[in-house]
């Protein structure tokens, strides 16, 4: 059992209460999982910044005035690089595109876990209660466009920071989960047969990997899903992020719980409906369950 709470700001004035709303919904589905916590943002210039690329680490070696130190003599023509720590999280900005920056990271800091990058996402990931962490993130002050958290109750691999979500594997990619794949190991199997690399044991990031892979190779998010949705086996809610997209998708048979409530303002989606009371206008909102086997999508 683990706990979703996703939300989409359609109107540009709740921006700056982007942190308070992802907040008061993260604290209704504490309950659900306990034991480690993820949430991504995005837009949000105290973790992105324009014509930077942003790329978040676990297990980082070094300070953060050392691994400054150490990428501005990789990578000279970047100027400035910026790293801030938050908790198990370090973040780590810098005027080049991703894949320059993500192996200048590999480069000096091998050791270090990449575990969200892109230019518009922070993935913020830690282990402890959730509630602990959004304040070690700042959570409720930030200003953003949309946000995605996940509460962990472990039961497909260890209580680590890594094996939390969200999976950022693709720039401004996000994927979280609740639920089980059977069918996660001959997958990751044929994924890493292709090439493609894992940072953990999590039956998630199976997900996430595969789904990267389909929009790689032209499919849009809708189609992305419904192939996921025709591979794994499981029961499972999914929600998904893109830079400017939000995404849900729910098993055939729905069996994980999922509430979605829209409004001309946002479009919210959570594992309860008690993470959705606090929110402005709830009381005519939409509010819908989403079909089983159904992909639904929303864009800015």
């Amino acid at each position: 059992m683990c706990g979703i709470a996703a939300l989409q700001l359609k109107d540009p004035a709740l921006r700056p209460q982007l942190g308070s709303m992802m907040h008061a919904m993260l604290c209704e589905i504490v309950d659900r999982g306990p034991d480690s916590a993820g949430i991504a943002v995005y837009d949000v210039e105290r973790f992105v910044h324009a014509g930077q690329s942003t790329v978040t680490l676990l297990d980082s070696p070094s300070s953060d005035e050392e691994l400054s130190a150490a990428l501005a003599a990789e990578l000279p023509s970047a100027g400035a690089v910026e790293v801030r720590t938050l908790g198990d999280t370090t973040l780590v900005s810098a005027a080049v595109d991703t894949a320059i920056l993500t192996a200048a990271l590999r480069a000096v800091a091998p050791g270090a876990r990449q575990i969200g990058r892109g230019t518009h996402v922070a993935n913020l990931k830690g282990v402890g209660n959730p509630v602990d962490l959004a304040e070690t993130f700042g959570l409720a002050s930030v200003s953003g466009t949309q946000g995605v958290s996940h509460t962990r109750m472990a039961t497909e691999s260890a209580v680590t920071a890594s094996g939390s979500h969200p999976f950022t594997v693709d720039d401004d990619l996000c994927l979280v989960h609740n639920g089980s794949f059977s069918n996660h190991a001959t997958i990751r199997r044929g994924l890493r047969a292709q090439g493609i690399e894992f940072d953990s044991e999590n039956d998630s990031e199976v997900a996430a990997r595969y789904l990267a892979m389909r929009l790689r190779e032209g499919d849009d998010l809708t189609t992305g899903l419904e192939n996921l949705r025709e591979t794994f086996d499981g029961f499972y809610t999914l929600v998904v992020t893109t830079a400017d997209g939000l995404a849900v998708l729910r098993d055939p048979i729905a069996c994980k719980p999922a509430i979605i409530a829209e409004t001309d303002q946002w479009v919210a989606v959570a594992s309860e409906y008690r993470a959705l009371v606090d929110l402005p206008g709830i009381e005519t909102a939409n509010i819908f369950e989403p079909e089983p086997g159904e992909v639904y999508t929303w864009e800015f």
